[in-house]
């Protein structure tokens, strides 16, 4: 069995970070987080971490790790830490107005092609660490043809990606285990 793993670096870190608002009594719910913009901006992931617990230990299981985001300042290590762990980094320019554009596109561009060239349905789980509804239709499809598809992402997750995957693991009981 082949994992084939693609994450969304902003969107996990970002809700990450709000959950943790929420844990450390900054916010009384996530929805408070997110409406009020209130994170914990001193929590930080641990992309070795993350990718252990999306890709596994057996780095011979580990057939592709992939790690989407916007491109940081200069003086930002972060992919190349995410490179030294094991993840293929896929960075995006902003648009004119600062905003990130072409990850969740480029996710299931990759998601996809590698389903339909790499990816053996009988054997192989695909993992997206991503939660929202804009990976919905590639997930949607590609259940339905067959793939495993697990999720893994914050409680907070779009409802509709947590029916249409094959496993849905919450991410909010490893906050501590993942933070940097």
């Amino acid at each position: 069995m082949a994992n084939y793993v693609y994450v969304d670096n902003s969107n996990v870190f970002i809700e990450g970070k709000r959950v943790s608002a929420v844990v450390k009594g900054l916010a009384l719910d996530i929805w408070q987080a997110h409406e009020n913009r209130i994170l914990d901006n001193e929590y930080r992931l641990d992309f070795g971490k993350v990718h252990q617990f999306a890709a596994g230990d057996d780095p011979d299981n580990i057939a592709r790790a992939m790690l989407f985001g916007s491109r940081p300042p200069a003086n930002d290590s972060l992919w190349d830490i995410a490179r030294r762990v094991g993840f293929e980094t896929v960075i995006e320019d902003r648009n004119v107005a600062n905003k990130e554009k072409k990850i969740d596109t480029g996710i299931v561009t990759q998601m996809l092609r590698d389903a339909y060239t790499r990816v053996r349905k009988a054997d192989d789980v695909i993992t997206l660490v991503g939660g929202d509804g804009d990976f919905v239709p590639a997930v949607r499809q590609l259940v339905s043809d067959g793939y495993v598809i697990e999720v893994y992402f914050w409680d907070h997750a779009s409802r509709e990606l947590k029916d249409v995957c094959s496993k849905f693991v919450p991410l909010n009981q490893y906050l501590d285990h993942l933070r940097a």
